[in-house]
């Protein structure tokens, strides 16, 4: 039966899943409700196990799929679902195009370096870290290059356009403001994506068959594949089509071999094979056709049975500050502990849990969230924090618990965030510039939600100068949204900031005074 049908299908799939998880990573105008984030986000391998790690259950078990896939018809997430795998697809075409007589040819396996880098991430996961993980995870990695290198370029152009229709009187479409930006968050991605472009280039998919955890573990399950695509001998002609249109390079036209497992699931072999040589055969004939090595079957049904075990739990914006300092602020500002963002819990599980894919960071929409370089640990890099400097932490937002694929932020209800402490803010009297500059200010108080900052006269010494009101804060109302430290206008170093809560605690609500004024109702107009 001739299964051409099937490279056109998932063309069309894996085009589905890389625009819809593209659309995610760039929408700044939170046009995407969560529900469509998490249809997408949901079949993500990483993200999807790390969660159900630590919560268990089958809203977060999506990785189970994709080894159910995998256990029928191979790596089908690399070649449809995974959207890294479909930007090398996308640079292969490109290449193609460019060099016209460009040829896949076959290579040996890499299969020590592969498994090497997939035992590197599960030792790394197993001692509580996710830091290998976050580094090879091919869709944070995707999410990384889309949100720190492509985002801030389709902001750039959206500001030029809403400049242009301004002139033109249309305001259809509306300038945003690029916050954030900074030399370790563009680095990182921008290193990976030139190896992932190299590696395209040069070797189709080189990366998911050298480096890629996902690909190893994936392609260690295909090897127990109840269907395997494979070489039917008596068919093949030796044409050495499908060797030439094999982007995982894994088609021997000596011996007549697919090595199943390296295997990417493109189907470009079964759309050129002019003999209907090459297709799906059930597993337990790999020897009557591509001539692989015997099956230990006790050992098949061994895996397949122990398979189970995975369903089992593991341990492990403000009006602008008018008011101009005259002079920088002296004195250092030294943070013990980052800000985790709301629904994260505990500064622990957000690190256990995060994947670094930035999608919460694409999806805030004070931009408040921003790649961290070594707040966290050299084990934490490029994981999300609240970064006060750039933006403050919106009172009624609960954006990010919506959109988190990994578990490191759970779902929060619009109350309790309110109430949830992140961390506590501190005041640095040499700073302020009531202090320094004997001027009044207030722009903390005027901008906390929960008025845990309040203006209370100055005092210099025993004397109080009336005319002058310092801020004084409360903690026990504070719930470190970094409203005021975002306000403060001194630099470089703020004279109010918010330290970071190890464990998120909750917050007491500051009773409001009710004034009492009594009405002569017996006036005309007692208002």
């Amino acid at each position: 039966m001739k299964l051409s049908y099937l490279k056109k299908i998932r063309i069309v799939v894996s085009l589905i899943f890389f625009i819809s998880v593209t659309a995610l990573f760039l929408d700044f105008g939170n046009w995407l409700s969560p529900r469509f984030t998490n249809y997408f986000t949901y079949l993500q391998f990483i993200p999807s196990l790390i969660k159900f790690i630590r919560i268990t259950g089958i809203a977060a078990a999506g990785f189970i799929f994709i080894v159910f896939l995998a256990l029928l018809f191979g790596r089908i997430y690399c070649s449809s679902i995974c959207p890294l795998g479909t930007l090398q697809d996308i640079f292969s075409f490109i290449h193609r195009k460019i060099v016209k007589k460009k040829y896949f040819k076959h290579r040996k396996a890499s299969s020590r370096i592969h498994y090497a880098f997939l035992i590197l991430a599960v030792i790394f996961l197993l001692s509580g870290s996710l830091f290998a993980v976050n580094l090879l995870d091919p869709y944070s990695n995707f999410g990384r290059i889309t949100v720190q290198l492509f985002k801030p370029l389709l902001l750039v152009l959206n500001n030029l356009l809403a400049f242009t229709l301004d002139k033109l009187n249309i305001y259809s479409i509306y300038p945003v403001e690029i916050k954030g930006i900074n030399f370790i968050g563009l680095t990182l991605p921008f290193l990976f994506l030139v190896i992932v472009f190299w590696m395209s280039f040069s070797s189709g998919r080189l990366f998911c068959n050298t480096v890629c955890p996902v690909g190893a573990l994936l392609g260690l399950l295909s090897r127990f594949s109840l269907y395997e695509l494979k070489i039917d001998k008596e068919k093949c002609i030796s044409c050495n089509l499908c060797e030439r249109a094999c982007k995982s390079e894994c088609i021997d036209k000596k011996g007549k071999y697919l090595d199943f497992s390296r295997c990417v699931s493109c189907y470009n072999c079964i759309a050129v094979c002019p003999t209907n040589g090459v297709g799906y055969f059930y597993g337990l004939k790999k020897n009557e056709l591509s001539g692989g090595d015997n099956v230990d079957l006790k050992k098949r049904n061994f895996i397949l049975s122990c398979m189970g075990l995975m369903l089992l739990p593991v341990t492990s914006i403000f009006a602008q500050i008018k008011i101009a300092p005259k002079n920088p602020s002296k004195l250092p500002i030294v943070k013990k502990n980052p800000v985790t963002p709301p629904g994260s819990i505990s500064i622990e599980h957000f690190t256990a849990n995060c994947t670094a894919c930035n999608l919460c960071i694409s999806a805030c929409p004070v931009q408040v969230l921003q790649p961290s370089f070594l707040d966290y640990g050299i084990l934490g890099i490029m994981q999300p924090k609240m970064d006060y400097q750039t933006s403050f932490c919106n009172f009624e937002c609960i954006i990010c618990s919506q959109v988190c694929p990994s578990g490191a932020i759970l779902p929060i209800e619009p109350g309790k965030k309110k109430i949830t402490q992140l961390g506590k803010v501190t005041f640095v009297k040499e700073n302020c510039i009531v202090y320094t500059e004997k001027t009044d200010c207030g722009a903390c108080s005027e901008h906390c939600p929960t008025k845990a900052v309040s203006m209370v006269p100055y005092h210099e010494g025993n004397e109080i100068i009336a005319s002058l009101r310092m801020p004084q804060v409360q903690n026990e109302y504070c719930i470190g949204c970094g409203a005021c430290e975002y306000a403060c206008p001194v630099k470089p170093y703020k004279a109010i900031y918010v330290e970071g809560n190890p464990v998120h605690q909750i917050a007491k609500k500051k009773e409001e005074k009710k004034i009492k004024e009594k009405i002569n109702y017996k006036e005309d107009f007692p208002f």
